[in-house]
């Protein structure tokens, strides 16, 4: 698995591009920094088909906020700047331009969803901005080579899809596998995967169907599959779309073995409103903690959480995973903004985010951590695989790295 992780990463090292970081104590800038402020962009759906992931954007607002009334990162403030790009590309074009050209930020981060990433990739590569620890799994932000400026931060999808499919293999005898899958790249990055983890196997998938982010529901594809005889159902769905698939397998009594992608796990935000009781089983890869799983209960990272939670969002639904995610990579952006001393430069910001050594960020599932190096630009490389069962996850197995998955 560790070459097809690989496969977007050439032998040359982005080390070049990026020299060594000056002394802490000299000062140095470039657009969106300066001695008292550090200015960060981001784009989320708060609005549209994905309105979903719009937690992560507030989540990540409330952190910053809460890091400036402390005194902010070596005595700066972050001015963060998020705009709702509705998860449509041309919008994320329009309001990213925005961002670099007249607000001037410093960097990009945490920018949400595949398609709309993708149609930014080459432009913040050819403005030198950083788009860091982007919020989407796709195996194309892990190309040091050829994107220097652009770093992931979850389990990548296509490795995901990987585990997924050698465990179908290894589980459900005479596996007749259907898939649902969002019609984009997000969709075949875990589809690419999952075949590759069936290997010979691949034929075992008896139908594929397509649906667009836009659609209004997605049941008459889930009838479709049921009616290809399946006996395993691959959910490739964004949270609104994977809620509505389960909840319908369930209505025409289709009763296959699930899973579904972990960027659709949220207890709050799928599993509630598909029906605890229609999403019994379904299996999914994790590599945070979940609120809703009782063994963290006396935890002190997750006490920690939230105490912060109720402190600073209290009105919010701490069964919704998107908020951990949001804190989990925020601490993560702080600490490497920290890193970076005086020297405020793009470069050295990427320097310091492809410099991070068995790091261990509040929240991940114990025996993960965040490791990267300038020619390895994924983050987080190990899931641990959860099923569902009664009102949270489950989780089974060993923590599986990219390597040996």
């Amino acid at each position: 698995m560790k070459t097809n992780r690989r496969t977007f990463i050439g032998t040359a090292s982005a080390a070049a591009m990026f020299p060594g970081a000056a002394a802490f104590g000299q000062k140095k800038y470039d657009d969106g920094a300066s001695d008292t402020e550090i200015k960060i962009g981001n784009t989320n759906p708060y609005s549209g088909p994905a309105s979903s992931y719009g937690a992560i954007g507030k989540t990540i607002d409330t952190y910053w906020k809460v890091v400036n009334a402390a005194g902010g990162i070596n005595g700066r403030k972050i001015t963060f700047i998020s705009l709702d790009d509705g998860y449509s590309p041309p919008k994320t074009v329009e309001v990213v331009r925005q961002l670099v050209e007249q607000d001037k930020i410093f960097a990009l981060f945490q920018s949400l969803g595949t398609p709309c990433n993708t149609a930014i990739h080459k432009y913040m590569n050819q403005k030198k901005v950083p788009q860091l620890y982007v919020a989407t799994g796709a195996s194309k932000w892990g190309n040091p080579k050829e994107f220097p400026w652009t770093m992931g931060f979850q389990p990548d999808y296509h490795t995901e899809g990987v585990i997924y499919g050698k465990h179908a293999l290894a589980t459900v005898k005479d596996a007749k596998i259907a898939v649902l899958m969002q019609n984009d790249d997000f969709g075949r990055d875990y589809y690419d995967g999952f075949k590759l983890g069936l290997g010979k196997e691949a034929s075992r998938i008896v139908k594929t169907v397509t649906y667009e982010v836009t659609d209004p529901t997605v049941d008459s594809q889930v009838i479709q599959l049921k009616d290809s005889g399946a006996n395993v159902f691959f959910n490739i769905c964004a949270p609104k779309a994977a809620a509505q698939a389960i909840r319908k397998a369930a209505d025409i009594a289709w009763k296959p073995h699930q899973y579904v992608v972990n960027v659709s796990a949220s207890v709050a935000a799928v599993m509630k409103p598909a029906g605890y009781e229609n999403a019994q089983g379904v299996i999914t890869a994790a590599y945070l903690k979940d609120a809703t799983d009782h063994q963290w209960d006396n935890d002190d990272e997750m006490k920690a959480w939230r105490a912060w939670m109720d402190k600073n969002m209290p009105s919010a639904n701490k069964a919704d995973a998107n908020h951990i995610y949001g804190y989990a990579v925020s601490t993560l952006m702080h600490e490497t903004l920290k890193r970076c001393g005086n020297e405020l430069t793009r470069a050295n910001l990427m320097k310091q985010a492809s410099s991070i050594q068995k790091l261990r960020v509040p929240l991940l599932l114990p025996g993960i951590f965040v490791n990267t190096s300038p020619t390895d630009f994924y983050p987080i490389q190990a899931v641990q695989l959860q099923r569902f069962k009664g009102e949270t996850w489950d989780l089974f197995g060993e923590v599986m790295h990219a390597e040996s998955s």
